[in-house]
């Protein structure tokens, strides 16, 4: 009997590491080409489709009963999916659940971003979610995003990405003259209204006013068919340009935008498209807006989840609410995100017993919050205990962690949303290095064990 909880590396004892390697070099391709909610939530319901999941809409319009091992999908408003496997048990009894989010940190452009000065044209930015300022300075940058034209016409915007076009940037100053700027705090040193992107230089010889504004217009008119007040209606967001990376001469972790929460995103997707006849119905839910709140329309704070209970019921022969608080309160979910990873250079803001580490398994976190506890639900002990005995049982391997030190910061997640409709709910994910940053740093085996973790929470477990 170990009386002593062990935690390695992975990698020290896994003889046989093809399989963390060949699941990253798909992720790695997924990161690189998924870099807005609807490139991803796209990509979700493609990959989807291919596996035989058919659109539930559609089954409620020919009111058609699903039975166990359908496979259908909700797409809404572009930004969340949601795909389940029917089980054996009815809807009522409950389901399994796991829960990311698409959207990241990122530059989204001003409704009206395009402005010329001092013989430059600029995009003018706000910046979505937490970051910090001065890590989007003097590096290339793609644009993405869609805009909608007149008479409703969509189209998918992408600059930046192949070698034979041009990025923008953001410039900083030099230090031969930053005096006054390196005595400011941090988070001063580059304000919001400084991450103005620089995006042209050439005057147009025909215009006599605005003259570079009004070739960069001309540019952007002859190669996407768009004006300046398309633009107002464009959801179009600046991003750290190029792909997605191996870390370190052993190529042991993944470095890249975006991980949080792509990387739960990815690795329950390829989870519940692998479940085959549950016992009970196993989702993934993948939602949008989880940085700035969760609000909105796709954000976990709306009713898409509760909505899409409800249909799934009605395609089921069941057509009372009370039917759906049944299923939401008897549901188990995990929130699958991510948290923060010991970093030996800035070790001192974690309590090392209770922090996660790179390559040793997807993280378990019973809390988030802030100080006491704040901003946060609690996984039950019960519900801890049904999680690792799982894990342990299929060989998952799976370490602790918390957001930090008690009083030193702290985050929240889509937990306490779930835990809200009356799951039990625990926080599970993988540690990241650099979180928020435009490059990211994840562990190949934690990256693989989440998928495996995801995988065997959906297909079973405690029925």
């Amino acid at each position: 009997m170990d009386l002593m909880l062990k935690r390695e590396n992975i990698f020290s004892n896994t003889k046989d590491q093809n399989p963390i390697y060949l699941f990253n070099r798909e992720y790695l391709d997924f990161l690189s080409g998924c870099k807005t909610e609807r490139k991803v939530a796209s990509y979700i319901v493609e990959e989807a489709q291919k596996r035989g999941f058919t659109n539930l809409e559609e089954a409620l319009k020919e009111e058609r009963t699903l039975k166990p091992g359908d496979k259908v999908y909700l797409f809404f408003k572009n930004k969340a999916v949601l795909l389940a496997v029917i089980g054996e048990k009815p809807l009522r009894e409950g389901f399994n659940l796991v829960a990311s989010h698409l959207d990241v940190p990122r530059l989204d452009l001003k409704p009206q971003p395009l402005y010329e000065k001092d013989g430059f044209v600029l995009l003018k930015t706000h910046y979505y979610g937490g970051i910090k300022k001065y890590q989007w300075v003097t590096r290339p940058l793609a644009l993405w995003g869609t805009v909608v034209l007149k008479g409703g016409k969509v189209l998918d915007i992408k600059y930046g990405e192949d070698e034979n076009e041009g990025v923008l940037t953001i410039t900083d100053l030099l230090p031969h003259l930053a005096k006054d700027q390196m005595e400011k705090k941090i988070r001063e040193a580059i304000t919001g209204e400084d991450l103005n992107a620089l995006t042209g230089n050439i005057p147009d010889q025909e215009a006599k006013e605005n003259k570079i504004k009004t070739y960069i217009l001309k540019l952007l008119h002859d190669r996407f068919g768009i004006t300046e007040e398309d633009l107002i209606t464009a959801e179009l967001s600046l991003v750290p340009a190029g792909p997605a990376r191996e870390v370190g001469l052993d190529r042991s972790m993944v470095g890249g935008f975006g991980q949080d929460d792509r990387v739960c995103v990815f690795t329950s997707l390829k989870a519940i498209l692998e479940v085959e006849a549950p016992v009970k119905t196993a989702i993934a839910l993948f939602m949008d807006r989880e940085e700035i709140g969760s609000m909105g329309n796709t954000g976990m704070q709306s009713k898409f989840l509760e909505n899409a209970i409800l249909k799934l019921l009605v395609a089921q022969g069941e057509k009372d609410e009370l039917m759906l608080r049944l299923s939401l309160e008897k549901a188990r979910a995990l929130s699958a995100d991510v948290t923060a990873a010991v970093d030996p250079t800035f070790e001192g803001v974690l309590e090392k017993n209770n922090a996660a580490q790179i390559n040793y398994g997807i993280v378990l976190t019973k809390y988030t919050g802030s100080g006491g506890k704040y901003g946060t639900s609690e996984a039950s002990a019960e519900f801890m205990r049904e999680i690792i005995d799982l894990f342990n049982q299929e060989g998952i391997r799976w370490q602790t962690g918390e957001l930090g030190k008690v009083d030193q910061g702290g985050g929240g997640t889509v937990a306490q949303f779930l835990a809200n409709l009356g799951m039990e709910v625990l926080d599970a994910g993988v540690a990241l290095l650099s979180m928020h940053s435009p490059f990211e740093v994840a562990g190949k085996a934690d990256i693989y064990e989440a998928y495996r973790a995801y995988k065997a929470f959906l297909s079973g477990g405690k029925s």
